[in-house]
């Protein structure tokens, strides 16, 4: 069906600030899409939620990121939040992380204040993101091109303003993961049908 990610492995980043409905959206999001959902921080046990600027529900941690890389996962999403955000640009793993996902060419999702990471990771020279407002400088000084919309989309790249744009973005990620599936399934079907031809045996002469 259409926007089924059965199979997909998507890694949530996030630290103690998280805000709450820029992970809990996005989360639910993809496991309606039948996607298989980790919840990656710098510590293990729990990561503290936040609702505007207060305490609110905890989530349990999946995995550490220095136990895991970019290969264990088909995507990567970064919710907001400046305190998860300003503790994750600052640990060399969970930066390393990143631009793990991004050398490797998969899909990465980002939202609010999360391009930092990016920006941090040295991923976004040349390239046109969204983000909130208060941080669009620093994706420019960064090489970046900055554009106001809802939710925008570069190459496997999809970035998004604030959580009030939550519907555009969740909608914007389903649609990133299934196509960056079918691209994987042609890849597939293409190598299957045309598989490398074997060397022709001995000399060839053309006389």
């Amino acid at each position: 069906m259409a926007g089924d990610l059965t199979g997909r492995k998507v890694a949530v980043l996030a630290m103690d600030g998280v805000e709450q409905v820029e992970l809990t959206a996005p989360w639910q999001s993809l496991k309606a899409a039948r996607a298989d959902v980790s919840l990656v921080s710098v510590k293990p046990a729990s990561v503290q939620g936040f609702i505007n600027e207060k305490k609110a529900d905890t989530f349990d941690v999946d995995s550490v990121v220095t136990d895991v890389s970019a290969r264990d996962f088909d995507a990567l999403v970064i919710p907001g939040g400046q305190r998860s955000t300003e503790a994750l640009r600052a640990n060399v793993d969970a930066v390393e992380f990143v631009r793990g996902f991004m050398e490797a060419d998969k899909p990465v999702a980002a939202i609010c204040h999360a391009p930092r990471l990016l920006v941090e990771a040295g991923a976004v020279r040349g390239r046109t993101l969204t983000s909130h407002a208060d941080i669009a400088d620093e994706i420019r000084a960064a090489g970046g091109e900055w554009v106001d919309k809802q939710a925008h989309v570069d190459q496997k790249l999809l970035t998004s303003r604030r959580s009030e744009d939550l519907p555009a973005f969740c909608a914007n990620l389903i649609a990133l993961l299934a196509s960056a599936i079918d691209e994987r399934r042609l890849d597939k079907m293409v190598e299957q049908s045309f598989p490398a031809s074997d060397p022709l045996p001995g000399p060839i002469s053309l006389s």
